[in-house]
């Protein structure tokens, strides 16, 4: 892999504003700007420093230096080591992949629809996985069985809500609008599951349909990580196409791009990560629709650098949320009350500005 810094301008002397990035192996290069970049890095250090700050706290507190110790194998007391590594490390990187696996569904739905209210959670990709989710757990289906669960009800919802939207080409207002629809129909249909089977069934479907991370474990980091290795290259190989999308098929045809080959990539790949995070901590609202608008407000349309620095807010945003639902109230809640009650507001703040707009 090189990089090439590149110019703004025929000017001499002027600063460089692009990272062109090549692979040596691969006919590959992507550029990022240089603005970008620094964004990215300074969104990934403040989730790093959230992640950090969440490991020192706990019933027991620990210093930076003890958790540092216990991370990097020092010698350190046994119990920070347990303490670190099987309980709070496991919450803590799922926190962060959940919100960073969120903003990147919701900035792909977003390229794709041009429509800054498209996330997976409002056009019902999460409710969809979490019906699925539901029933495993309701009828006693094995644990293993979640994530792929998760994915075929997240990527049919999408499915059915963008052939619903359809009409030779896709309106945003009208995808959002038949998703919120998709929304109510699924969450009725997880709510007759619930009130139909026994309640020794049901009470871990409803505390897992709130949002929660208090059950993260290993496996749960384990099945995020792969599933990102597998989805990333995806998006990063198709997200440049999306705004030609936008222009119709024929001429997305005429610029050389496989039209209904990188929608359906797109889509499937933004389902993905929806239901990874939902396999992983439940329906967790609104951190999909908030990171990629705040990326795209301070860096630009959605390119590879934006969704890396859209994937840092997200991290950072869950983990402050699940620390303030951990330790700013007498009981822990689950986090995805906070990101519904900080959320709301600014979904209704996003629509009020887009009426404006038209």
């Amino acid at each position: 892999m090189r990089s090439d810094i590149a110019g703004g301008g025929p000017r001499a002397g002027r600063r460089p504003r692009w990272i062109l990035v090549r692979s040596a192996r691969l006919p590959v290069s992507t550029r990022v700007r240089v603005r970008t970049l620094v964004l990215a890095l300074v969104a990934c250090g403040a989730a790093l420093a959230m992640m950090m700050w969440s490991l020192t706290l706990g019933s027991q507190e620990l210093g930076p230096a003890e958790v540092v110790r216990a991370l990097v194998g020092a010698p350190a007391e046994p119990g920070h080591t347990f303490i670190v590594h099987s309980v709070r490390l496991p919450r803590t990187l799922t926190a962060a992949l959940v919100g960073a696996v969120l903003a990147v569904s919701g900035a792909v739905l977003q390229a794709l629809v041009r429509n800054p209210l498209a996330s997976p959670d409002v056009i019902g990709v999460n409710s969809g996985a979490g019906l699925v989710v539901v029933f495993t757990i309701v009828t006693a289906l094995p644990a293993a069985l979640i994530p792929v669960g998760a994915f075929a009800g997240a990527t049919a919802t999408a499915f059915i809500v963008y052939a619903l939207t359809w009409r030779s080409g896709v309106s945003g207002t009208r995808l959002v609008l038949v998703g919120i629809g998709v929304n109510a129909a699924a969450s009725a249909l997880t709510t007759l599951l619930i009130v139909r089977y026994p309640v020794d069934r049901v009470s871990l479907a409803v505390w897992w349909q709130a949002g929660t991370l208090s059950g993260a474990e290993w496996a749960d980091v384990t099945v995020l990580l792969v599933g990102v290795a597998v989805l990333l290259p995806v998006v990063l190989w198709f997200v440049r196409h999306a705004a030609v999308l936008q222009f119709g098929d024929d001429a997305a045809r005429a610029l050389g791009v496989r039209a209904e080959l990188a929608r359906t990539a797109l889509l499937v790949a933004a389902a993905g990560f929806a239901a990874l995070a939902v396999a992983a901590a439940g329906p967790i609202g609104f951190v999909a629709l908030i990171s990629p608008h705040i990326a795209r407000m301070l860096a630009g349309p959605v390119t590879g650098g934006v969704l890396l620095f859209a994937a840092g807010i997200g991290a950072c945003m869950l983990s402050a949320a699940d620390l303030v639902a951990r330790h700013a109230f007498p009981v822990a809640l689950p986090v995805g009350v906070l990101t519904a009650a900080v959320g709301a507001p600014y979904f209704l703040f996003l629509l009020a500005r887009t009426d404006r707009g038209r």
